[in-house]
């Protein structure tokens, strides 16, 4: 007759596994325990493949029935934990690398009262609060106090006197709240949202709700971070049910371990076979040109743009310096044309070949939906914080198109995200600082419409220079008739109606997408001394230029000596070139010279002015102004409330200004608050 051998409990073997399991000569887990208790930690992260090797069935009966086995596994965990502390030392067990990681959106009732894995944005976050293990009651017709084990999910009380000599056995009952022996676990409640990049196009991301208990646990993620849940899914109703109701449950997580992506793209799934593949494409000579190529390539030109988009996508390398400041290494690009010239289409490329992005428009957003928001609980009252797109964005791609259509009051909200790269709050009693170390690639159209070339950058663009000044590049798009051009573009994109199965990317979108991930998560270029020379030679020339002409504005500043430094080393991140090369620092000047030719240029000399984006006025019209302002001081000296139009106007011209643009620079210092008119068509100071 065969001898069936009895299977011990699942806690025993468990307990076998965490004193035999060895990984190169060292018996892991125990370590790990005895380091817990050096340490005062509360838990101990126990990587499951691990489980798995040690014992297949085992692992399944954690995965399939984690209610009945993560109490008796804790409590295992405690008794060794407690041998070695000399007294009682809880110890909990939190599970790591699960076999399987379920998306989001697919956890349905399959999975309720299984141990499961997911990954996931924090957007809400509660204060922690606690959570009753025991409670001590009094009988008020005996006063005897006795204690009661909360446990589930719904408060236990007592309905029978453990006293043996109560007269009446059935209470009433007091809770003492304050009693000294009375035991809590802290406990928070997240809200969990799907990533960006798994949304399905059209849909709303799906979020679910995780209860946090543990001292290891709370407060270990907050709005904003990336992070792989491992827990039970369970239904709750959503209500108490009540005899003859109908009652609908929700599904909510009731977590074992939350692990926070530390920053890096982690979220992109690299196989050593990928590796190999991104490594052989980065020694093609011509790598440079097949990214940009791979860019959009159904939109016909745009060079410049799309090498430009490349930067933001690949970008630069963040400086922590020993004093704690922080240079920033994302590339702010910002694209301003005419109708039609497929600024949207490229900009939601940019999106889907990110391997972290946000997309949003400046007519959908608010200062709250971009940065941060303090929201209140409809039923508790609570306050509590929820992160917006530049937040949920970090470690990315910030897409806004149409930014020219957002709101004044919402668009002054991304001044601190794009300089500090971070986002602070502080509203209904929460002071908080959210980090956004994001790239900003935003779209928008001229502000009449269509791009006057006689105007400058700032008078084109609807923007105040504040947030202009903040980007690296600035690029105009203008949609000017040229025969020749037309003919290649309208073959173009006639070949792209007719042969759309053939206008395919030279690296393939997901390999795209994982070529970026890896070289921003691995490549750091630094400077060499060449590349460092050309970058100050260009920058010294350029600013001598005005220093030998008292006449000419300020060329160039030392931002955008910063940002010369970002572009030459997302170049050499192209590449996968861990030092910045000399080629690479003149492909950085020669897109700086492409964006201060056309953005950064006074109209009327023709030079290169940085004022008219930082200012939003170049030095000869500040010249002009102080001109007009000159003439009606001089005048009202003789006496007299205001100065007539005539007058202004026969001095000015006097002085070299035409009639024109005397009658429109009063107007605008008049809008501006510098003049004001006492009288019709009559002109005195503020």
């Amino acid at each position: 007759m065969e001898v069936v051998e009895e299977q011990l409990p699942p806690e025993e073997r468990f307990r076998e596994f965490l004193e035999t399991y060895e990984v190169d000569g060292r018996v892991k887990y125990k370590d790990e325990i005895k380091k817990a208790v050096s340490e005062r930690k509360a838990s101990i992260i126990v990587d499951f493949t691990d489980v798995i090797e040690f014992d297949q069935q085992l692992a399944e009966e954690i995965v399939d029935s984690p209610l009945d086995v993560l109490d008796k596994l804790d409590k295992v965990a405690t008794e060794m934990a407690s041998a070695l502390a000399g007294k009682k030392y809880p110890l909990h067990i939190r599970f790591t690398n699960l076999p399987e990681k379920v998306r989001l959106r697919e956890l349905r009732e399959r999975y309720v009262g299984k141990l499961v894995s997911f990954d996931g944005i924090v957007t809400k976050a509660t204060n922690v609060k606690g959570k009753p293990r025991k409670l001590y009651f009094r009988c008020e017709a005996c006063g005897y106090v006795f204690p009661v084990e909360q446990r589930g999910k719904y408060y236990q009380a007592p309905t029978v006197c453990p006293n043996p000599e109560c007269p009446k056995r059935t209470g009433p009952f007091t809770m003492l709240e304050n009693h000294p022996k009375n035991e809590y676990v802290d406990w928070q409640l997240l809200v969990v949202q799907e990533r960006p990049e798994e949304v399905p196009p059209g849909q709303m991301p799906r979020s679910i709700e995780v209860i946090v208990e543990g001292k290891d646990l709370v407060d270990t993620a907050r709005p904003g971070d990336r992070v792989t849940v491992v827990g039970v899914l369970e239904a709750i109703p959503n209500r108490l049910p009540k005899r003859g109701s109908f009652v609908v449950f929700d599904f909510k997580m009731i977590a074992n371990n939350i692990e926070v992506s530390q920053k890096v793209l982690e979220d992109v799934h690299l196989s050593p076979e990928d590796i190999e593949r991104i490594k052989e494409l980065a020694k093609d000579p011509w790598i440079h040109k097949s990214i940009i190529l791979s860019i959009a390539p159904a939109i016909y030109g745009h060079w410049d743009i799309k090498e430009a988009i490349a930067f933001s996508l690949f970008g630069g390398v963040p400086k922590e310096l020993e004093d704690g400041t922080r240079i920033r290494g994302d590339i702010h690009v910002l694209i301003i044309g005419d109708p039609g010239t497929a600024k949207s289409q490229l900009l939601q490329y940019a999106a889907r070949v990110a391997p972290r992005s946000v997309y949003t428009t400046g007519k959908g957003s608010t200062a709250a939906g971009l940065t941060a928001a303090v929201v209140r609980d409809n039923v508790t009252g609570e306050y509590y914080l929820e992160a917006g797109a530049l937040v949920l964005a970090d470690g990315g791609v910030a897409v806004i198109d149409e930014i020219d259509k957002m709101r004044e009051e919402d668009r002054s909200a991304i001044h601190e995200a794009m300089e500090q790269q971070t986002v602070s709050i502080a509203k209904a009693g929460i002071v908080a600082k959210l980090n956004a170390r994001c790239a900003v690639l935003a779209a928008g159209n001229p502000r009449y419409g269509r791009y006057i070339p006689e105007r400058s950058v700032a008078e084109n663009i609807n923007l105040p220079p504040s947030i202009l000044s903040r980007f690296d590049l600035i690029f105009v798009l203008r949609d000017i008739p040229d025969p020749k051009k037309d003919r290649r573009l309208v073959r173009y994109i006639l070949r792209v109606h007719k042969e759309s199965d053939k206008i395919i990317p030279e690296i393939p979108v997901d390999m795209l997408k994982k070529y970026i991930a890896y070289a921003r998560k691995s490549v750091k270029p630094k400077l060499t001394e060449g590349a460092a020379k050309i970058i100050e030679e260009f920058f010294v020339d350029l600013r001598k230029t005005a220093a030998d002409n008292p006449d000419m504005g300020i060329p160039i500043t030392a931002r955008q000596l910063e940002a010369l430094v970002r572009m030459s080393e997302a170049h050499a991140k192209m590449a996968l070139r861990n030092v910045v090369e000399e080629s690479d620092a003149i492909e950085a000047v020669r897109m700086m010279l492409a964006f201060l030719s056309t953005a950064g240029v006074d109209v009327e000399t023709g030079r290169i002015d940085i004022d008219a984006i930082y200012t939003g006025m170049t030095r000869s019209t500040r010249q002009r102004r102080l001109i007009i302002k000159d003439i009606i001081r001089e005048k009202l000296k003789d006496g007299g409330e205001c100065v007539p139009l005539k007058e202004i106007v026969k001095e000015a011209k006097k002085r070299g200004l035409r009639e024109d643009e005397i009658e429109e620079l009063l107007s605008k210092m008049q809008r501006l608050g510098e003049l004001y008119t006492p009288k019709p068509a009559c002109y005195a100071p503020l």
